[in-house]
């Protein structure tokens, strides 16, 4: 293989740019052609593609978000879009793609592999929400700064006597939540395994402050699933708390990667070269009990998260 090119999709992640860093790197190191993608799937369609040398990777280690950009294109389900992204591959002998993104840029990845482009997949996403795999790149940086943002609000609330509703990321998945709640030593976590019981929150709210002494508490919502200003309003209404609400938003997603970001993309990206030489198509890299592995895409999409019970249950036991 002499020609390999990267392009990153969706949502960003903090840790996408140590993955380009370490794919460049290590195939020019083999003597592999490196090509970067603009902008994503759409960005290969219109070819706006461009060789990339190690220079362009220096200093991106520490650099948030992706030097590649990223879009998302709905569209690229469509068998006449995605020969256009085959047509630009083969244009310039392009032979092994690597995609770094969430389950939909996963797809996007098999079909291209259906039509002869030798494609590997890198898991990025902040949500943590890619079957097959136990951590995505961006995950643990975006847990790091949920739990800055809830200890600085901790300080407020204890001396306020608050009780603070924070939805939290997640594209309607729970390891935001749920990771973020037992770092956080949250009174509730609200996700869709959870289940919402607004009144028993209510209750259980009024039996911390007199049986318990609370002066503050913390209730951590995964996005998509309550209006966490109504809870706070009731909470203010029907306790002796004062409800208030925070939607974190996008600086979950922003800010330096933590070490371990950096590490497991840069692992991710060389495994990911390793694979491309060997001409595995159609697979995926993966973290799954400490070692990087590889795995066929659509076998990890339809795999079973058996992390997670496991942490529901810390969390019960430690409330």
């Amino acid at each position: 293989m002499k020609k390999i090119a990267i392009l990153t999709s969706g949502g960003d992640a903090p840790g996408m740019n140590a993955a380009i860093r370490a794919i460049t790197r290590v195939a020019s190191k083999k003597n592999i052609e490196v090509y970067g993608i603009m902008d994503g799937y759409s960005g290969l369609v219109k070819g706006h593609i461009k060789r990339l040398e190690n220079s362009d990777v220096s200093e991106v280690l520490s650099r948030g978000g992706t030097i590649l950009g990223s879009s998302r294109l709905p569209e690229f389900i469509e068998d006449e879009v995605q020969q256009k992204a085959v047509k630009e591959l083969q244009s310039r002998e392009i032979e092994g793609l690597v995609v770094i993104g969430g389950d939909g840029s996963y797809r996007g990845a098999l079909e291209l592999s259906h039509k002869g482009i030798c494609c590997v997949g890198i898991p990025g996403t902040i949500d943590n929400d890619i079957n097959g795999t136990d951590e995505t790149i961006g995950f643990h940086t975006a847990l790091y700064n949920i739990v800055d943002a809830v200890n600085k609000l901790r300080d407020t609330s204890s001396s306020h006597h608050r009780c603070f509703v924070i939805e939290v990321m997640g594209n309607n998945r729970d390891s935001l939540a749920l990771y973020s709640g037992i770092a956080c030593g949250s009174e509730f976590i609200i996700t869709k395994n959870t289940g919402y019981d607004e009144d028993y929150i209510v209750k259980m709210m009024n039996y911390y402050e007199k049986e318990q002494g609370k002066k503050h508490a913390i209730i951590i919502a995964s996005e998509k699933m309550i209006d966490v200003e109504k809870l706070a309003e009731r909470i203010s209404l029907e306790t002796h708390f004062s409800g208030r609400s925070i939607v974190l938003g996008h600086i979950q997603r922003g800010g330096s990667p933590v070490p371990q970001d950096r590490i497991l993309a840069s692992q991710m990206g060389q495994y990911a070269v390793e694979l491309l030489m060997d001409h595995q198509s159609g697979y995926c890299v993966c973290k799954k009990d400490n070692h990087i592995v590889a795995r066929k895409i659509d076998e990890a999409l339809n795999d079973v998260n058996k992390i997670q019970g496991k942490m529901y249950q810390l969390f019960d036991e430690l409330v």
